[in-house]
């Protein structure tokens, strides 16, 4: 058993490892939060602190998110963005009351959907293994988000020379490992799987 779910931890594990590392670095590097802050206390301030781009604006609060990094001039930026929403920011209007059970009730359905996925699958389904351990991982990395804030951090800005709709909403490493995920399950589904041959004890393939 343990076995069988080697990939879906292993995979799972190191996409949520990856991700929360690179939300971290964001924090650090694209916003004022952990200026001054050493050792664990680094880790503190990553765990706890927020509104860090102050949106909605606080009365009395400052921006404390810095100029976006211009990796790739044009088309590739880091941006810290806090979104408290899904994919587009969907439901971020939302009350505060009703939101964040609202996504917490969908992680853990989606995260229950992909197990009972999981334990569906054969021993040659490899690519959907690790679809699903990948999809695992980028669900768990959002949600340990929702748990502790409420929100998403997101910080890589995909866009076309800043033109009116040429820019990709603002994503993370988690958000990357899902799609690649359901871009592999749909890869898996259009080729033919051939089936696994077995030998009885006969001598037989089967």
């Amino acid at each position: 058993m343990v076995k069988h779910f080697r990939v879906l931890i292993l995979v799972g594990l190191a996409t949520l490892a990856a991700d929360q590392v690179t939300k971290y670095l964001a924090v650090a590097h694209l916003t004022e939060a952990l200026d001054g802050r050493t050792g664990l206390a680094r880790l503190e301030g990553f765990l706890s602190e927020r509104n860090l781009d102050n949106d909605p604006p606080v009365e009395g609060a400052f921006r404390r998110s810095t100029r976006p990094y211009r990796f790739i001039e044009d088309y590739w930026h880091f941006r810290y963005v806090e979104n408290p929403g899904a994919a587009w920011g969907m439901f971020a209007n939302l009350p505060e009351g009703v939101r964040r059970p609202f996504f917490h009730v969908v992680s853990l359905v989606a995260l229950g959907f992909i197990l009972y996925m999981y334990l569906k699958l054969t021993p040659d389904q490899v690519r959907s293994r690790w679809a699903l351990a990948l999809v695992t991982g980028g669900a768990l990395g959002n949600f340990v988000d929702r748990l502790l804030r409420g929100y998403v951090i997101d910080f890589i800005d995909w866009h076309w020379r800043n033109q009116p709709g040429m820019r990709w909403p603002t994503f993370n490493v988690a958000d990357a490992a899902i799609c690649v995920g359901v871009g592999l399950l749909l890869l898996d589904s259009f080729l033919t799987r051939q089936p696994v041959e077995s030998v009885t004890p006969g001598g037989q393939v089967v």
